[in-house]
């Protein structure tokens, strides 16, 4: 497992605080009605998934979209729903998930 232990804590933390839209269509649901501020794809996604997710953020809400370091079994460990993508519905949230995202990327640039 090579993410962040505090983005999963705060993945937790938002899908208990029912902030997280967690499959396809639920996160389609975000994006299309603007309530996504950070869309997570996982390390395993498809690149069909992938191209559908940033063609419908490019559409309807330009939105950050980051693919992390972590599977779907990860993501699921973390948030209780196995999913390929997130999107976190709270600016809050999705701030501080940002941050560690960014440094992430960094890390491994």
């Amino acid at each position: 497992m090579g993410l962040n232990p505090k983005l999963f804590s705060l993945l937790g933390m938002c899908r208990k605080a029912g902030r997280l839209s967690c499959g396809h269509d639920a996160a389609l649901g975000s994006i299309k009605s603007k309530k996504a501020k950070l869309c997570i794809l996982t390390l395993d996604s498809s690149e069909r998934l992938r191209r559908e997710m940033e063609r419908e953020i490019t559409f309807h809400a330009f939105v950050p979209i980051h693919i992390i370091n972590a599977t779907i079994d990860e993501i699921g460990r973390a948030t209780g729903l196995r999913s390929a993508v997130l999107t976190v519905n709270d600016e809050g949230f999705a701030k501080a998930m940002s941050v560690l995202l960014d440094k992430e990327e960094e890390v491994n640039q």
